[in-house]
């Protein structure tokens, strides 16, 4: 680690496509804690809308007992769900920051 001098500042600027890269990559670190899953037993979605500042981090079963691959219906959009649901959480550090949701009911509120 090299020392800053007393007349330096280090800056990082972040562009809107590495901002959605990090947080993605940071909530992928952390769902555990975050979701209260193994992270080796899920699969992710993510959407972030930079007009309303709102973020949507899903994680769902990554396979069937028969080992095939379980992927989020079509019929969900992520981009509806962010502006159809409430926020499930005021601070990442609550233990209720997040919402359980089926896929069947993912689907109706994409509908709305």
């Amino acid at each position: 680690m090299n020392n800053l001098s007393e007349d330096s500042v280090r800056v990082i600027k972040i562009s809107k496509s590495a901002l959605s890269e990090f947080i993605y990559e940071k909530l992928i670190d952390e769902q555990e804690m975050y979701l209260d899953v193994n992270s080796s037993d899920v699969a992710n979605a993510f959407e972030l809308s930079l007009e309303s500042g709102e973020i949507i981090f899903c994680a769902y079963k990554a396979e069937n007992a028969e080992g095939a691959f379980l992927g989020l219906p079509e019929e969900i959009d992520l981009k509806k769900l962010i502006k159809n649901i409430p926020d499930t959480a005021a601070t990442m550090y609550s233990d209720s920051r997040y919402k359980e949701y089926t896929k069947e009911e993912l689907i109706r509120l994409s509908k709305i």
